[in-house]
């Protein structure tokens, strides 16, 4: 085997470590740490991590000659146990890596450890917690031991072989956590002998329970000086072991997950076990024992004389055989022993005075082949590295099963390849072997494994697929004639599975080609499958309509996903076929619009139906109009002819005098064509329809006229509707009366009767003279004699109504007179010191300021001024500058027009305006009295202290825009004060 390609490889570490200290005798590792013990009583001990050495003499002061017996390291590489034995008796020592002396174990004084189980779980660097040694006269002990304590924390004593009493060869221990506690699995090797320990708790208390029940062991044939006991640790935990008997290399897996309880109670934690012989190591008859060994992953290293031999454990197969550069005086002895590294994945062998390290190299990068070979497909395809190594097992797999006709099984393996074989390769071997099953599994497989980049190829082999599924459907047919019958048939499983093939294949499959497919091999119902899947709802729906399954087709309408359109579309076609479902499925629809269904309702209703029938559209309608307040005026127009068809008019009339509108400030109260109504209704003879309808498009007449052919009753009815033409309805009345009176057919006087009764429903709005030309000429006076009184009465009465009416008229016209005369006398009496409201000085002052104001007369030496009934006085001047004032720009402006004008014909035209007003005095009034007063009503109309003015003045602001420069007037103006000189004060 080239070396380059070798998995394990030999190289010297050191060639003089026992550094003149005698020779090697024993050796242990851990964590890139070794320790050496040596003939004259020494441990050596070589760090490699931090490069450092020390020797530590084991024999100092002890008489006579002694020798490292055995060694331990802990995985850690920082606690050392180590046993030695010479003529003084045997001892054991205890040493840390940071001690520079070693402590005797006082307690296993003159026992020979041979074994040390540690606990991987738990150990720390500054503690070895419980550590289980095995003593060359089958016991066992646990001891623990503190590194700051710098001594053992105890001792105990555990167990002893009693049976068959041999010595302990060797020791591993695993630790799990569970729930009620701490489970301890403990093996051991004798040189016959593997006994296994389990247990919760302390581990006195665990071996103190066998004394109650016999330990559990495996005993093989032979007997061998140097057993040995390994486990593989894999992160931390251990995951298969290796004896070295007497019989061979017996191993197995280490469950401490899952185990599976024994009959005796302990637990069998050892999985898949083998044994391998001895005889398999050599070609030759004559059978070599090793002397030491040591396990990876997948391999045993044996010593066999001065050669390791690697074994495939997976195989039992020699894969190589390693050599070691020894020394000429170490050749003679050959080399000792082997011992591993487990944390640092590193084997060591080592002869009397050399060490070699032993290193991996990818052990596991041929287990697949390995697998492969043993037809492991599993381990083999969890061993693989590329894709191409995949390809080889899957191909291995489905040439087995194709050679053996599981054509099925071999399409599931050979859709997996993807680079060994080409697909063209593989499809001919199908078609060539006429396994159409088999081609299709493959087809469906591979598209599993295929990226979904992949979009063209995906296509092609579903499509493929769908014919094969296709032609297996119609053979299936041909070769059995009850096949659709039978539920359980291969049909009727072949058909599910298509179904669920197209479902996964909806969006890879091209639609056309597909319903091509379907169509040519005549499988509709696949087709409508397909077509719902893609969402092509008018091919589902016509087929269902075509099959007469009208529910199946409205369920399928009414998927969110399906266009309003195709409602409309098929609307006729399903009304026709199940109007009920229809109808139903409309009114569970939210966004139908009813216009567009007219045509689908029409064609319904022009069907006969059963009277007792329920008629689906007038239903539909109803929901739409009164549910759903639709306003269309075809539906309208469409329920209303559907009433006026049939042979009740009850629903019609309430259908007319429904007001749709109500609760609406704007809107109509119909949304129907009266005309067309109207026309609808004299086709039917819908006369009380009609009568409706002329009512309410305001033609009374003919409304009145059309009900007097049906029912005198109604037209009077329709008369009095009219409220707000009094001569209209007296006419309509009149109409009435007419027919009324020229369709009595009874005795004169029993006609004049009647006649006067109708006059009394009339309420007075019609009389006796009113009704009299209907009578024929040759009626006699004495029959009316009563209603032609009680009208000159009505007469009568309306005349002294008038009169009286007319008196009372004259009398007010007096007092209207009275009053006028009245007003010119009025007079107000004013105290001598009473003030003007504006100027505060008396009314009464004369002054020559005051004694002529524009427009006025003074009186004597006073002058003019106003008194209001509340008691304000004002001087004229001062009431008119107040209130041009305080009123608004065009009524001030008007004011002093008026002014103007009286100033300009006061001395033209003068006046005594004291004397009494009369008609004439009115009517003749100068000009200038007509312009004082029109000053009079604008200034002195209500007193500006009580009236509207003063109300508007308090909404005005205390300073008026005009006063604002008064405001700036006030504000605090800033100074330069630069040249100015303070003074400071100091308080």
């Amino acid at each position: 085997m080239d070396s380059a390609r070798q998995v394990f490889t030999v190289d010297l570490l050191e060639r003089y470590a026992a550094k003149g200290r005698g020779v090697i005798t024993c050796m242990a590792a851990g964590n890139d740490v070794i320790v050496l013990g040596t003939s004259k009583g020494w441990i050596i001990r070589h760090d490699f991590g931090v490069g450092d050495s020390f020797d530590i003499d084991l024999s100092a002061g002890r008489p006579g000659e002694h020798s490292i017996h055995r060694v331990f390291v802990d995985p850690g590489g920082s606690h050392c146990i180590a046993t030695i034995v010479g003529t003084g008796g045997a001892d054991t020592f205890y040493t840390h890596a940071k001690w520079s002396k070693p402590r005797p174990l006082a307690k296993l004084k003159g026992l020979v450890v041979n074994a040390v189980a540690w606990n991987r779980q738990q150990i720390t660097e500054v503690s070895t917690k419980e550590v289980i040694l095995g003593t060359d006269n089958g016991q066992l002990y646990e001891i623990a031991v503190d590194e700051k304590d710098k001594k053992e924390k105890y001792v105990k004593f555990l167990y002893e072989l009693t049976e068959l009493p041999e010595a302990f060869m060797s020791l591993q221990m695993e630790t799990a956590t569970i729930l009620n506690g701490t489970r301890y699995y403990v093996m051991a090797v004798t040189p016959t002998r593997l006994y296994s320990y389990t247990g919760i708790g302390l581990l006195d208390a665990i071996f103190a329970s066998y004394l109650e029940h016999p330990v559990r062991f495996m005993e093989l044939p032979g007997e061998i000086p140097n057993s040995e006991l390994h486990f593989y640790i894999k992160q931390r935990r251990a995951v298969h072991f290796a004896w070295l008997s007497g019989a061979g290399i017996y191993n197995g897996g280490l469950n401490f997950g899952s185990q599976h309880s024994s009959s005796t109670g302990d637990e069998n934690f050892v999985e898949n076990k083998a044994l391998l012989a001895y005889s398999k190591l050599s070609e030759s008859t004559e059978v070599a024992v090793p002397s030491s060994m040591a396990v990876s992953e997948f391999h045993f290293l044996l010593l066999i004389g001065n050669k390791v031999k690697v074994v495939n454990r997976i195989s039992e197969q020699i894969i190589e055989e390693l050599q070691f550069d020894q020394t000429s005086e170490s050749a003679s002895r050959g080399i000792i022993g082997l011992c591993s590294d487990a944390t640092a994945g590193l084997f060591y062998a080592y002869d009397q005075n050399s060490v070699f390290q032993v290193s991996v190299n990818d052990e596991g990068r041929d287990m697949w082949k390995v697998y492969l070979d043993m037809k492991e497909y599993a381990a083999a395809l969890a061993n693989c590295r590329d894709p191409l190594q995949r390809d080889q097992v899957y191909l291995v797999q489905a040439e087995a099963a194709f050679t053996s006709k599981d054509y099925l099984r071999a399409a599931s393996f050979y859709a997996k390849i993807n680079y060994i074989l080409s697909f063209e390769e593989i499809t001919l071997k199908f078609i060539t072997v006429n396994e159409q099953d088999a081609l299709r599994t493959f087809l469906l497989r591979k598209l599993d494994c295929l990226a979904k980049d992949d979009k063209c190829q995906i296509t092609m082999i579903s499509t493929w697929a769908t014919e094969l599924y296709l032609d297996k459907i119609n053979r299936l047919l041909l070769e059995d004639d009850t096949a659709l019958e039978n539920r359980n048939s291969e049909y009727q499983s072949i058909i599910k599975e298509f179904r669920a093939f197209l479902s996964d294949s909806k969006d890879v499959l091209d639609e056309a080609t597909t319903m091509r497919l379907l169509e040519s091999y005549g499988r509709v119902e696949e087709l409508v499958f397909f077509a719902s899947l893609k969402e092509q709802y008018e091919i589902v729906v016509h087929h269902y309509i075509q099959q007469g399954e009208a529910k199946k087709a409205l369920e399928v309408l009414q998927k969110p996903s399906v266009a309003i359109d195709l409602q409309y579309k098929f609307a006729p076609d399903l009304i026709m076929l199940d109007a009920y479902e229809a109808v139903e499925s409309w009114m569970a629809t939210n966004n139908l619009n009813p216009r567009k269904l007219i045509p689908a309702m029409m064609r319904y209703s022009s069907e006969p139906h059963a009277k007792n029938e329920t008629h689906e559209v007038i239903k539909y309608l109803e929901y739409c109009v009164h549910r759903l307040h639709n306003e269309d005026p075809g539906v309208h127009n469409l329920l209303l002819s559907l009433y006026a068809k049939q042979e009740d008019d009850s629903a019609l009339l309430r259908f007319l005098q429904f007001k749709f509108g109500k609760g609406r400030e704007s809107g109509p109260e119909f949304f129907y064509d009266p005309k067309y109504a109207l026309r609808l209704c004299l086709k039917e003879k819908r006369m009380r329809a009609c009568v409706h309808i002329y009512s309410m498009m305001s033609m009374h007449e003919e409304a009145v006229a059309l009900a007097l052919q049906v029912d005198p009753e109604l037209a009077m009815a329709e008369a009095d509707k009219v409220e707000d033409d009094e001569d209209l309805r007296k006419k309509l009345w009149l109409m009435v009366a007419k027919h009324v009176i020229e369709q009595e057919k009874g005795a004169k006087r029993e006609n004049i009767r009647k006649a006067i009764a109708f006059l009394k429903e009339t309420d007075g709005l019609l009389k006796i003279e009113d009704i009299l030309p209907f009578f024929p000429d040759f009626a006699l006076i004495d029959d009316f004699k009563e209603a032609i009184c009680s009208s000159l009465e009505d007469y009568n009465n309306q005349i002294e109504q008038l009169k009286q009416e007319m008196n009372d008229a004259t009398h007010g016209a007096d007092n209207i007179r009275n009053d006028i005369s009245a007003l010119a006398q009025r007079y107000a009496v004013i105290d001598r010191d009473e003030e003007c409201g504006v100027c505060r000085r008396k009314i009464l002052i004369v002054g020559r300021e005051y004694q002529m104001t524009r427009g006025y007369s003074s009186v004597g030496q006073m002058a003019p001024f106003y008194v209001f009934p509340c008691g304000h006085a004002f001087h004229a001047q001062c009431l008119i500058a107040h209130v041009t004032r305080s009123t608004n720009e065009a009524q001030a402006e008007y004011i002093l027009d008026l002014q103007k004008q009286l100033t300009l014909l006061d001395g033209e035209a003068r006046k005594d305006s004291n004397g009494p007003l009369t008609d004439e005095t009115i009517t003749s009034m100068a000009p200038v009295d007509k312009l004082r007063s029109q000053l009079d009503d604008a200034v002195a109309s209500e007193c500006p202290f009580c009236g509207d003015l003063m109300i508007r003045e308090i909404s005005l602001p205390f300073i008026l825009p005009e006063e604002q420069y008064q405001s700036t007037s006030w504000d605090i103006q800033s100074r330069n004060l630069g040249n100015q000189r303070s003074l400071s004060l100091t308080l």
